[in-house]
């Protein structure tokens, strides 16, 4: 059997997680198959282990299909049910022990700090420990809640030592990676906290070493979708183009969602248009009772990837009211980019976290939490913008966005003189 040149290895929640960072590692494989690597693999999770975590899923029958040259794999658990969950994560850790026992030249990314990176970093321990001398390089990339998640509730608890393990691990890897400039400064933030508490040194070697890795985004999927493909999806949703306000990302609390349905119920422009919220999450259940005798809005659970940019270039605007909770804050806000590359109306969002950084000065901006300027935005964009305003801001939401194609993120990564054959 021969073995491939080179090879890429992405610890994550892959597919059919609905989370923007599934998406990241899939683009980042796509492109590498096209730069010098010619195996890549998305190490994750068995689906019942998903399913069980309660994480919103899309439906598997929807997925985009990988190119050849990527394998998705999810090892078995080892061990049994004395092991609840540290034989998931042997499982992951031996596979990829297997993959480095392999004369390969080999690069690891992982996403999720906690417990991607522990995967990589013990799997990458033990291969050197057993002589196997793998040709490895690691990358570990912090996509946001790793921080504001893990290692905030970690401190707000008084676990110093959960945050120095992660900061311990991060830092092992070979190159450092935040998913934002925000995400970057909370890293440091924390390290900081860590070190007044517990004497360690993280944050001056986080402000050195860590740098900046936008989410990488398949342009060519979102940009100029055909207008008949757009009627067509509508027709089947018994939508109509500019008829609707779409919510689409995980419906969660932290991204908005209670307060997008009080605002649109008492907006001007709900007699014109209907409120439609597209995804899966924790707060789906109680958003649908709330919602329940309001014929204006409409839930759908299963759009897929095709589906997803003709939605976005048929509404009258695109609403993200995030706002920051403790278990979540948006660290980027792709699903905003991707809205911004496929057109049609404007963008309603909040300064939260990074999504400054997703943005730039394209989207009407509302201050995070406040339902009445949530309403005036929504009513602003569906009514009293004038077609040539409304298409201005599309075309510079266009050119903004095309700053994250993603050859151009996977360059910046992987300089070419790195990954040369």
């Amino acid at each position: 059997m021969s073995l491939p040149r080179r090879r890429l290895v992405i610890a994550v929640r892959a597919d059919p997680v609905i989370c923007g960072h599934s998406g990241e590692a899939r683009n980042l494989a796509e492109v590498a198959l096209t730069r010098g690597f010619n195996d890549v693999r998305l190490l994750t999770w068995p689906m019942e282990v998903l399913e069980a975590a309660g994480l919103p899923l899309k439906p598997v029958d929807g997925l985009l299909p990988y190119s050849p040259g990527i394998t998705v794999e999810r090892p078995d658990p080892v061990g049994d049910y004395r092991v609840p969950d540290g034989r998931y994560m042997a499982g992951l850790t031996g596979r990829l022990i297997e993959l480095l026992s392999e004369p390969v030249p080999t690069v690891c990314l992982s996403m999720y700090l906690s417990p991607h990176t522990d995967v990589v970093v013990n799997a990458v321990t033990a291969a050197r420990a057993a002589g196997l001398r793998p040709q490895v390089r690691t990358m570990a990339k912090a996509v946001g809640s790793d921080v504001t998640n893990v290692i905030r509730n970690a401190l707000r608890e008084e676990h110093f030592g959960a945050a120095i393990a992660l900061f311990t691990t991060f830092l092992a890897n070979d190159e450092l990676i935040a998913v934002s400039e925000y995400t970057r400064d909370e890293i440091v933030a924390c390290a900081e906290e860590v070190d007044h508490i517990a004497g360690t040194s993280f944050a001056d070697q986080c402000r050195e070493r860590v740098i900046i890795g936008y989410p990488p985004i398949d342009t060519s999927a979102y940009l100029d979708p055909d207008p008949a493909a757009v009627d067509a999806a509508l027709a089947r949703r018994g939508l109509e183009r500019d008829g609707y306000i779409l919510f689409l990302s995980r419906v969660a609390r932290a991204k908005g969602v209670y307060d997008l349905v009080t605002a649109f119920a008492q907006s001007r422009c709900r007699d014109q248009v209907k409120l439609v919220i597209a995804g899966n999450g924790p707060a789906l259940e109680h958003i649908q009772a709330m919602a329940l005798e309001d014929e204006q809005v409409v839930f759908l659970t299963d759009v897929d990837d095709d589906e997803k940019p003709l939605l976005m270039n048929g509404c009258a605007a695109y609403t993200l009211p995030t706002k920051p909770e403790p278990d979540f804050v948006e660290t980027f806000g792709i699903a905003l980019v991707e809205k911004m590359l496929s057109g049609g109306g404007p963008v309603i969002t909040t300064i939260t976290g990074g999504t400054g950084e997703a943005i730039g000065d394209t989207a009407i901006v509302v201050e995070a939490g406040n339902v009445n300027a949530l309403t005036e935005a929504m009513d602003q964009a569906v009514l009293d913008l004038a077609p040539s305003d409304r298409e201005a801001m599309a075309q510079r939401s266009r050119d903004f966005a095309l700053a994250f194609d993603r050859e151009r993120i996977f360059d910046a990564l992987f300089p070419q003189d790195d990954v040369a054959v």
